[in-house]
């Protein structure tokens, strides 16, 4: 999609960090877009301060993990902007703890924003695409968690699920004129460490809280020290708008985590490098 302009663009987790930066970067390209998210004050918030530029810019309020949420937030975009060109799937949590804490709260929780919520973006909005025969283009927010796990965490798990989705997807959708691009991004500045300020009532109460002490609070204090010194999520925006324009199959956002990725690909390959020359028995 060389020429956004006059384009309309669906964006989730828009209010702040990754999905703002989204939103602001696409706006600033002339397309029209609507900004979603599960915050109301924030959603307020920066739509006030995209209006201020002049952007053609609308919001509306969604717990993107619940299908008819999300349906209706559809609804109400084809209403304001009759079509849809861009979907980008990016409201995310970082729930989820490693082998040994986990709940079935959690699992669902992290699942439903990171994973689930991607899967009925794609069935609501997909038809929304194709039916006006201009083409368009899906995003997805995973993370380079995503490529390289860290553990055995349900955020690790939703995000190589978005990457294995993705793929496939931009197979599947490429012969109809539709583009697929999944964001890996490292470390950005963003509120995801405190995801749980938008945890839904119905999980109250049911998901444990991190021990204040330990190596599980040390990786989250590690991880919280490491986004606060993260990348710009407006720079983050401009290169998933490049990624848009240029139809980019991966996005990434920095070199810092390839060695890891190299790592793990090169340990793929032994694998396979172990059974070279055995006739398998069929």
């Amino acid at each position: 999609m060389k020429d956004l302009a006059g384009k309309t663009a669906f964006v989730t987790g828009a209010a702040s960090g990754i999905g703002f930066g989204i939103a602001s970067a696409l706006a600033q390209a002339g397309v029209k877009v609507m900004l979603c998210d599960i915050e109301e004050a924030a959603l307020a918030a920066a739509l006030e301060k995209l209006k201020a530029t002049n952007a053609d810019v609308d919001g509306v309020r969604a717990d993107v993990s619940l299908k008819g949420e999300l349906a209706s937030a559809a609804e109400a975009t084809v209403a304001r902007y009759d079509k849809v060109h861009i979907l980008v799937n990016n409201a995310g949590v970082g729930g989820g703890g490693p082998y040994g804490t986990w709940s079935e709260a959690a699992w669902d929780w992290t699942l439903g924003v990171n994973l689930r919520a991607v899967i009925w973006g794609i069935e609501i909005f997909g038809p929304l695409i194709e039916r006006h025969g201009e083409g368009g283009h899906i995003v997805s927010t995973a993370s380079i968690a995503g490529l390289i796990s860290g553990g055995s965490t349900a955020y690790n798990v939703s995000k190589y699920g978005v990457v294995g989705l993705s793929e496939g997807l931009r197979l599947d959708l490429a012969p109809r004129g539709i583009g697929v691009s999944v964001l890996c991004p490292g470390f950005i500045r963003t509120q995801i460490v405190d995801s749980g300020r938008n945890l839904p009532q119905r999980f109250a109460g049911k998901l444990s809280r991190p021990p204040a002490t330990g190596p599980i609070a040390e990786r989250i204090k590690s991880i919280r020290d490491q986004v606060a010194q993260g990348l710009d999520p407006l720079y983050v925006g401009e290169l998933v708008r490049e990624g848009i324009e240029n139809d980019w199959p991966y996005i990434f956002t920095d070199n810092e985590h390839e060695p890891y990725v190299d790592a793990r690909f090169a340990a793929i390959k032994e694998g396979f490098n172990r059974i070279r020359g055995r006739i398998p028995r069929r």
